[in-house]
């Protein structure tokens, strides 16, 4: 029972933040940044924030603008979300997006994915026989 109420505070938490990332004034947090995740300790003193970037190339500088704003974010958060301990957040860089993008292209490309069987190695499922 107590994992499902850390799992109601993790969500809380990551949608108070997204709200919160904008208004945050640190000149290197700017673009598209997203909230994956939130994994947050049993006792709530730590937060595990995840976040994506869309523009790959400034998410180390966005990370630690965050960090830099991490006291104001746990301010807001704790008038927001009302609970005995706010847990102090720590931001860690995610690229589970760009995993599955590349994951998902590999899938796409007929010559990585094999067939499962390889009797069923002369079967071709291509849209040039669908037109036919």
């Amino acid at each position: 029972m107590a994992s499902n109420r850390i799992g109601r505070i993790n969500e809380e938490i990551q949608r108070e933040l997204a709200s919160l990332i904008r208004t945050v004034k640190d000149p290197r947090v700017h673009g598209l940044v997203s909230i994956t995740a939130v994994e947050t300790t049993p006792d709530l003193r730590f937060s595990k924030v995840y976040v994506s970037v869309l523009d790959r190339s400034d998410v180390k500088e966005v990370v630690k603008g965050l960090k830099s704003a991490a006291g104001y974010l746990r301010r807001e958060l704790g008038s927001a979300l009302k609970l005995r301990y706010t847990p102090e957040l720590q931001f860690v860089e995610d690229d589970s997006i760009g995993q599955g993008a590349h994951i998902l292209s590999m899938l796409r490309d007929p010559s990585v994915v094999k067939p499962a069987n390889p009797a069923n190695a002369h079967i071709h499922l291509d849209e040039e026989d669908d037109e036919e």
